[in-house]
């Protein structure tokens, strides 16, 4: 992997009104890819790798796990996570990729999930159930017997 080329915006990436991930916090490293690009696949370091430590996000505990839940397949070791690109034929596009799905990884974990409240049927869905159980009942037991 390639050094950094570009280096990340100075303030950090804007996640919400309240929540920054900081700069140093976001490491980058460049490879070359695979996939489209003719020639300049080969001559060129496309591929972008973001790798954020969790604890450097500034979320709540709460919020933290269900990162984890929402990063899946992306979580190193239980600490890191690691998202990668090479999507594009350009390593700025591929940069702005990885950004991306970080950022909405993070959106997702600072709602909470709607709780869900039992509900009972109704007493009009109960009667037609049990209409519908009596119909289909003399339907069969109307079936056959003709000896």
């Amino acid at each position: 992997m390639e050094p950094l080329d570009q280096p990340p915006p100075p303030a950090g990436l804007r996640i919400g009104p309240t929540l920054t991930i900081p700069a140093a916090a976001l490491d980058f490293a460049y490879s070359s890819a695979s996939g489209p690009g003719g020639q300049n696949v080969n001559k060129k370091s496309t591929k972008c790798q973001l790798r954020v430590r969790l604890a450097d996000i500034g979320v709540s505990p709460s919020q933290l796990s269900r990162l984890r839940a929402i990063a899946g397949p992306s979580l190193i070791a239980d600490s890191e996570i690691l998202i990668a690109s090479d999507e594009h034929r350009s390593q700025s596009r591929n940069r702005e990729e990885c950004l991306e799905r970080l950022t909405a990884m993070v959106r997702a974990c600072l709602t909470p999930p709607k709780v869900r409240r039992p509900t009972k049927p109704t007493r009009g869905s109960k009667e037609r159930r049990l209409q519908e159980k009596r119909i289909r009942s003399e339907r069969k037991q109307g079936r056959g017997g003709f000896d």
